[in-house]
């Protein structure tokens, strides 16, 4: 604690507070450069996560085959045959004719034949437990499960239930006391008898299980397009990239008609295409922006005087044209819009984005902004939708790489320049963008200021300390002087 001016009278502590604030002066510069800094890196990072989302969502899901090639399925007979087409089906129209659904092998025991009780303990020696399915070759496929000690009924079923090479599902009723066998797939695997085989007398024969009780498992059986007759173990089947789903049998022919999905990708490529204008918006913006240098980051001091709103508008202009002119981002543009303008060589009808129907805006005022006609675009994803993606995406080099890849390359350069400038937002040392040099530097600068006003601080309380300690002794002497000449009275 230090306290002035017991000799002088001067505010001493007032004093040396305003010739620091004067000493303080380019300390407080240091800290509004370092804020600059700190706003400028933040601006930076604010574009590349805009472009790196863009990169990951809108650019990916550009380059898939579904974003242009999704299929619309209709059917005649929906609660009979429904269809689902990949990227590779081809449009047109299929006729079907379910005559037969694909069913499982089920062997349901007679519960006065069962000679186990559901809640005793079952006897290892009534074990092994064995049985016989066949695999898709017709290959018979043995089963054998032991009865451990302690094990119930439930125990076994769960055993046998929770193997997942055994294609077989048993279950118990308890309120019929009947045991159920049944496949857990459609078809016919064995051909010259049951699905699933097991011996009479056998623990499933205790369960009131016999071999002959099993109803017969059956392939489904269609007709394709009036000529070819199929027969498949399951209720589904896939031709010509469309995936027959079969849910009960046709009265006749059901007519299904595959079509794309040309809302889907108008829907897509709109979507893209706004996401791409908002970068342009964004980057464009900031090298738009006016500068005010009579605006500098405010002091704590400052804002101390201010209210919250005074501080917000100021503050709004002391962000104003952070970005501008920064090369990282004209150029990162520049090479985005390029990717547009020339053609992709491919063997497909369409090699210039505007014979699509999608141009560069005629304002320059929009900064190179894409704008979709849309009656074209429909009439080219009508007549070829895979050459509007080998327009759009072709992972080629050189003149036959995709309009999209081409900004793909352009984007990612862009923040590859952003991170060398102002770092990722998961850079932890300042020293690895260049930003984060010069805000070293700063801070570097910061410290030893501080440390050096320390020093003129001390100084100036040993200077004021010193004046008061001459002014005390000039007192005392003054005091000595008068004692001296003028004698106090009754002496």
């Amino acid at each position: 604690m230090r306290i002035g001016g017991l000799a002088s009278g001067i505010d001493t502590e007032t004093m040396i507070k305003d010739l620091m604030n004067a000493e303080r002066i380019p300390l407080d510069k240091l800290h509004q450069d370092r804020t600059k800094l700190e706003w400028k890196r933040d601006a930076f990072r604010d574009v590349n996560k805009m472009l790196a989302d863009f990169d990951r969502n809108l650019i990916f899901n550009m380059k898939l085959s579904n974003t242009f090639n999704t299929k619309i399925i209709s059917s005649t007979q929906e609660n009979a045959v429904r269809a689902t087409g990949n990227a590779g089906a081809n449009s047109g129209t299929y006729r079907i004719e379910v005559k037969q659904l694909a069913t499982s092998a089920i062997n349901v025991g007679d519960p006065s034949k069962m000679n186990i009780n559901s809640e005793d303990t079952l006897d290892p020696s009534m074990g092994p437990i064995e049985f016989s399915t066949y695999n898709k070759d017709g290959e018979k496929i043995d089963h054998s499960y032991e009865i451990q000690s302690g094990d119930k009924l439930s125990n076994v079923i769960k055993r046998i239930n929770d193997d997942v090479d055994s294609p077989v599902r048993l279950t118990y009723d308890e309120n019929a006391n009947t045991v159920i066998l049944e496949a857990t797939r459609t078809g016919q695997y064995n051909k010259d008898g049951q699905e699933i085989e097991f011996e009479e007398g056998s623990f499933f024969t205790q369960l009131g299980l016999t071999q002959s009780a099993e109803s017969d498992a059956q392939n489904a059986e269609f007709k394709y397009n009036g000529a070819y007759e199929v027969s498949t173990q399951d209720n589904h089947y896939q031709l010509n990239g469309v995936t027959f789903q079969f849910l009960n049998k046709t009265e006749g022919e059901a007519t299904l008609n595959v079509t794309n999905d040309i809302d889907h990708t108008v829907d897509k490529i709109k979507e893209f295409v706004e996401a791409y204008n908002e970068i342009v918006d964004k980057i464009t913006g900031s090298q738009r922006e006016q500068v005010y240098r009579d605006f500098p980051p405010l002091t704590d001091e400052q804002k101390s005087d201010m209210t919250e709103r005074e501080i917000e508008l100021w503050e709004e202009k002391a962000k104003s044209g952070m970005l501008k002119g920064e090369v990282a981002l004209s150029s990162g543009l520049t090479s985005m819009r390029s990717s547009w303008y020339s053609t992709v060589k491919n063997d497909g009808a369409f090699t210039s984005l505007t014979e699509i129907g999608i141009s560069t805006s005629a304002d320059y005022l929009d900064g190179g902004k894409l704008v979709i006609d849309e009656e074209r675009l429909r009439e080219a994803l009508a007549d070829d939708p895979e050459s509007v993606q080998k327009l759009f995406s072709n992972n080629a080099e050189g003149e036959g790489r995709g309009l999209i890849n081409r900004l793909e390359d352009a984007v990612e350069g862009t923040i590859s320049q952003i991170n060398q400038r102002a770092g990722k937002a998961t850079s932890v040392s300042l020293d690895g963008y260049a930003l984060g040099k010069r805000m070293e530097d700063i801070n570097s600068r910061i410290e030893n200021f501080e440390r050096r006003l320390e020093q003129v601080e001390s100084r100036y309380w040993k200077q004021f300390s010193e004046m008061e300690r001459a002014i005390s002794m000039m007192n005392q002497q003054s005091n000595m002087l008068m004692s001296n000449f003028f004698p106090a009275q009754g002496q």
